[in-house]
């Protein structure tokens, strides 16, 4: 064993777990040198059973599980020592940060590759214009960072601004790349020669990952610049236009409504049992929030600590309540032996995550989002009195392409119109770019019309169940992004103001005290909402 292996006690190996996966969100686990889980989409259990940690880790496409007999800390990972039922020789896991395991020195090597390469197949194809300052060097002052390169093409007064990112990156920097075009465009043309007019701005996205850049592409305004989308093969060296203005609608779909009343009646019993294990001066505070007909989530705060799930029981045709605790990803299935731990976690929560708390609890910290989502669901009214908040609908599942999105909050105004209302509650450089996903999904959603109740023509919403007995407007949904004052990104503004006039949006600051009282600061919004 090294010296930084650590044969731990079955407790010391949860809490390391429970800590790394509290303090890394976006965390994968690989197997073989694979990745096996996106901790994002994915539930995990730890637990001590007979002497051991057992580790189950589980998504929608597969199941692992492992007792785990020690860990291995490393830089930024965490490696677990684990024995496999049946299997003799240990196996290794490993906990990353993110997806990207490349060391520095090989990112490094790799863009430069690509800097040369982009170089290259510019001179080609873009004969009379000059290549000008290609890099992709970190400048934190502007928010760019290595993995874009960015450069100039020059003809006479003539410019043009490029940006590119190679294959090698990860999805969510390429998908994040029209946020970075817009910012280097608007670089360019501030401090660029005043005899240049910067009118155009080219992105280069790898062949393959074209859709999203070019479904956020045809929602910006062509008044502003000449927005133009391109494909390189690194292997060919081919450099392909996208038309993006062609790519037709947004193939969205939408996960039926149920009643919420009728989950939790289902659901009464197990709810009834946890409810109980929570400590009595704290059990005002629990929100029930029904996710599916047959499952019912107990939260504080925002934080899923339970859930009760009712189904087909395992042994008889009969129905039963499954009933499991852990805060967010973490899941462990309740018994009659671990009701003590399962009261240890509650009573620890319910200390630890309060408006006056520790921000180096992990138990504080986790998903500050749901958070504000939950302190703004129950103070709509106060804050968007123009809102429907009877008609609010929390984590909406909205399906495009395979990805499944989940809309933080979506309502009605008071013309039946739909709202989206995205929200942050740390700095986020995407913001606006993510949401627009939202809208352009739930624009072609409310798009989709065909006959319904009486022959008038309802919106996939409508026909999904959702807004029942309400008509909902065919005009485009309004886009309503709110954050804590000193949280929003200093560049979501100049990003939202690239959108299209059809995009209506309103960014509201929040008073940086909003886990105690929930007040907006300032409120800007696009011409189109002015008016």
């Amino acid at each position: 064993m090294g010296p930084a292996e650590v044969a731990a006690t079955p407790s010391h190996l949860i809490q390391a777990v429970e800590t790394y996966l509290a303090e890394h969100p976006t965390a994968v686990l690989l197997q073989d040198g694979e990745v096996a889980f996106d901790m994002r989409a994915a539930r995990y259990s730890i637990s001590e059973s007979h002497g051991r940690c057992l580790l189950q880790v589980w998504s929608d496409e597969r199941n692992l599980f492992r007792t785990v007999v020690q860990i291995a800390p490393r830089a930024h990972a965490l490696r677990l020592i684990t024995r496999r039922l049946g299997v003799d020789k240990p196996q290794t896991l490993e906990f990353l940060p993110s997806a990207d395991r490349r060391t520095a020195t090989s990112r490094n090597a790799g863009r430069n590759r690509y800097l040369k390469l982009l170089d290259r197949v510019l001179r080609r194809n873009f004969i009379g214009y000059r290549v000008d300052g290609l890099r992709s060097a970190m400048d934190l002052e502007h928010s760019f960072g290595p993995a874009y390169a960015r450069g100039r093409l020059l003809c006479g007064t003539t410019a043009e601004a490029i940006i590119g990112i190679s294959s090698a990156e990860s999805v969510a920097a390429i998908d994040g790349i029209l946020t970075l075009g817009i910012l280097w465009l608007e670089y360019c043309r501030e401090h660029g020669n005043a005899r240049r007019h910067y009118g155009a701005i080219k992105v280069i996205v790898p062949t393959g990952f074209c859709r999203t850049t070019a479904d956020r592409m045809a929602w910006l305004n062509d008044a502003l610049a000449d927005f133009q989308l391109f494909t390189l093969n690194e292997h060919t060296e081919e450099l392909t236009a996208v038309d993006f203005r062609d790519t037709g609608n947004v193939d969205a779909h939408l996960v039926h409504a149920f009643s919420t009343a009728s989950s939790l009646e289902i659901c009464r019993s197990g709810i009834g049992r946890l409810i109980g294990l929570v400590p009595a001066a704290a059990r005002q505070r629990v929100e029930l929030q029904p996710r599916s007909p047959n499952e019912v989530s107990l939260l504080l705060h925002g934080l899923e600590f339970a859930r009760v799930r009712h189904g087909v029981s395992a042994h008889s045709f009969t129905r039963e309540d499954e009933i499991a605790f852990g805060a967010g990803a973490h899941e462990t299935l309740l018994t009659s032996e671990n009701e003590p731990l399962c009261r240890d976690l509650f009573e620890r929560l319910f200390l630890s995550r309060h408006p006056d708390g520790s921000h180096t609890d992990a138990l504080f910290r986790l998903q500050p989002e749901r958070w504000l989502e939950s302190r703004l669901r129950g103070a709509l009214a106060q804050i968007f009195p123009q809102l429907r908040a009877d008609l609010l609908y929390s984590q909406v599942p909205a399906l495009s392409a395979g990805d499944r999105g989940m809309l933080d909050l979506l309502t009605l105004d008071h013309i039946g119109r739909l709202v989206i209302l995205e929200l942050k509650a740390n700095e986020d450089l995407h913001l606006p770019m993510q949401a627009l996903d939202y809208w352009i999904r739930v624009r072609s959603l409310n798009q989709d019309r065909a006959p319904g109740a009486g022959g008038r023509l309802a919106s996939a919403f409508e026909r999904s169940g959702y807004f029942q007995g309400v008509e909902v407007s065919p005009l485009p949904p309004r886009l309503i992004l709110a954050a804590p004052a000193l949280r929003i990104h200093p560049a979501n503004q100049v990003v939202l103001q690239y959108l299209a006039p059809e995009v209506e949006w309103e960014f509201v600051a929040l008073a940086e005290n909003w886990r105690h009282h929930l007040a907006v600061v300032t409120r800007k919004r696009s011409c189109a909402n002015q008016v």
